[in-house]
């Protein structure tokens, strides 16, 4: 093995004992915070918030954050894997809806279930009818709720489709809807292969390729304006529509400065 190689190595190792250590920091944190009495869905988002911005800051991934996380309302995002919730996470509190898979993950699937995430089998339309209700009730609340309504995640070379059936509770309710774009840069390594989480690919192998990059730098541009609509189809497509426009408008600038 090469000095670059093993070096990579040993720096897998000691972030994921930093992973290690930070979760089980959080669960103990969340467990005190039980003791006494129930945990409302705000100080639910308010703790993953905290955790991930731990983690955030121990393993090194850097953020360049455009525009501002919204107040309220549905957030709409193209989704790479599981990094995006714990970038996301780390600005501001909110909410996420997620596969049922994730809750059994392991680290990341504790954070998830105790964080507040609205899971759903997509495949079930009573999970539908379910996690609408979730997501209505985390909206009447002030809560803002990340969706990925792509329904899965990808390697980031395209926004696939929008599904548009969670985006009736934010129509229902009248809340607005805001949009926002994540990709990444990363040192000695790919994103496609290493960041984004994605197809059949397996957690722990993709955990430690993650772990062994240099730097990782989080983009994550928000859309200009929220907007609340009055049919769920026009909001999945107007918002994935903003969200490629966004990420178009981010390849460009990084063009533009390469060439300088």
């Amino acid at each position: 093995m090469s000095t670059d190689g093993y070096l990579r190595w040993v720096r897998a190792i000691w972030r994921f004992l930093l992973l290690i250590g930070t979760s089980l920091q959080a669960g103990l944190e969340f467990a005190t915070h039980r003791l006494h009495g129930p945990i409302s869905l705000p100080h639910r988002a308010e703790w993953l918030h905290r955790s991930c911005l731990k983690v955030v800051t121990r393993l090194g991934l850097s953020l360049d954050v455009h525009g501002l996380f919204p107040s309220r309302g549905l957030l709409v995002c193209n989704h790479l894997g599981y990094i995006d919730v714990l970038a996301l996470s780390s600005i501001a509190p909110c909410l996420f809806v997620a596969k049922q898979q994730v809750r059994s993950w392991p680290l990341f699937g504790g954070l998830a279930r105790s964080g507040g995430t609205i899971f759903i089998d997509r495949e079930r339309p009573s999970d539908t009818v379910q996690a609408s209700t979730h997501i209505r009730q985390a909206l009447a609340a002030g809560i803002v709720v990340v969706l990925f309504p792509e329904g899965t995640s990808s390697d980031g070379s395209t926004v696939l489709p929008f599904r548009s059936a969670l985006f009736k509770p934010a129509v229902q309710l009248n809340q607005p809807v805001s949009t926002a774009h994540i990709s990444y840069a990363v040192e000695g390594g790919s994103v496609e292969r290493d960041v984004c989480y994605w197809g059949s690919m397996v957690f722990f192998p993709h955990l430690f390729r993650f772990l062994r990059l240099g730097n990782v730098n989080a983009r994550v541009r928000f859309g200009p304006k929220a907007s609340a609509f009055t049919d769920r189809k026009m909001a999945a497509l107007t918002t994935r529509e903003e969200v490629l426009r966004i990420g178009q408008q981010l390849a460009e600038e990084m063009s533009m400065s390469a060439c300088v």
